[in-house]
């Protein structure tokens, strides 16, 4: 059985990999130093799903599942490098996906310091690890955000992307350039993902589905920017670790066809590679709230706001490649994913 670290596996789409990826009976190792970005109860309720309960969770210490056989979870800071250092000298992964972030593009514009230790240093720290001990393929979680004042569209990985206008984007832009020279130079396999707005069960709540549902249910307003004159390529979560999984299992190559003449961002003459990962079908944001207020059976009071500092106007994602490379088709449609999401969201708040 191969076995996947995981950092970041408390996390939105750290949870559900680690859920798909236990289900393919591989051997998975979450990580995750469970911060209070956000309710880190719900955090905690994600690795509960996963047979990992707070009475057997201690910092530093690797703990098994207690109902997945294949899962062990570690709460770890990726900071702290020593430690770090300890658990792949111990367990010598094959994959490492790292998914530990500082998120959100509006929190950057008040935490800075933040996105520096987590996004650069912590970085830096999976995957000089990762180099160290031979681990046969790096995949890590880049964004959409780097496209930044990008006006093309759909947004392409062969566009250029240095012009962001957050640090959390320029933090993902980093960790593009850091990957690639340690592809080069020690011949370490690494993938990119540029997630594009991802969406459902057990979604992270300072995300727009959550936000929305929150207050409608709770007869308060939304806040909408740009006046509503956004769209955003909503890709559900399922779609989301399909193709994570495809990625994995494919290590990237060295592009034979590539040229310092003409040089292409998304492929290297190093085992490189960079790949969004989106669903292709951008939506109008009044669509968006239209299909939650729909699935709730109540209209939204909207409080129209200007666009916010760090936010673009639109994202849409050019996943030719991923197509043509990986299969890879996303296949949940909005009006399914927001159901999903609504089902969930009320269970787990228990409304009725």
């Amino acid at each position: 059985m191969k076995k996947v670290l995981i950092t970041g596996a408390a996390g939105f789409i750290g949870y559900h990999l680690a859920k798909k990826l236990i289900q393919e009976n591989y051997q998975v190792v979450g990580l995750d130093n469970i911060n209070d970005y956000y309710d880190a109860d719900l955090k905690r309720d994600r690795l509960k799903q996963l047979g990992i309960t707070p009475e057997n969770m201690s910092k530093n210490e690797l703990v098994r599942s207690k109902s997945k056989e294949n899962f062990r979870f570690i709460k770890l800071d990726i900071c702290d490098k020593e430690s770090l250092e300890d658990l792949f000298q111990n367990l010598e992964f094959n994959y490492v996906v790292n998914l530990a972030a500082q998120a959100g593009v509006r929190y950057s514009l008040k935490n800075p310091d933040v996105y520096i230790q987590t996004n650069i240093t912590g970085f830096f720290n999976v995957l000089d690890c990762s180099k160290k001990y031979e681990i046969d393929h790096f995949v890590y979680a880049s964004s959409s955000s780097v496209y930044g004042l990008n006006e093309k569209q759909p947004f392409s990985t062969s566009d250029n992307v240095d012009h962001p206008v957050s640090l959390y984007a320029a933090s993902k832009k980093s960790n593009e350039l850091i990957a690639h020279s340690y592809s080069h130079l020690y011949d370490l396999p690494s993938t990119g993902l540029r997630f594009f707005t991802v969406y459902g069960p057990w979604g992270r709540p300072d995300m727009a589905l959550f936000l929305f549902t929150e207050a409608i249910l709770q007869d308060e307003p939304i806040d909408v920017y740009n006046y509503g004159e956004m769209k955003r390529d909503f890709t559900y979560v399922d779609d989301i670790v399909e193709g994570v999984h495809r990625v994995i299992l494919n290590p990237a190559q060295p592009d034979k066809n590539w040229t310092g003449k003409e040089p292409d961002p998304h492929s290297s003459e190093a085992p490189y590679k960079v790949y969004n990962i989106g669903n292709n079908k951008p939506i109008d944001l009044m669509e968006f709230i239209k299909t939650i207020e729909k699935e709730l059976g109540k209209e939204a009071e909207k409080n129209l706001l200007p666009l916010q500092p760090g936010d673009v106007v639109e994202t849409n994602a050019d996943i030719a490649d991923l197509k043509s490379e990986l299969d890879y088709h996303p296949s949940t449609g909005l009006k399914e994913g927001v159901k999903k999401f609504i089902e969930w969201y009320k269970d787990y708040y228990e409304y009725k």
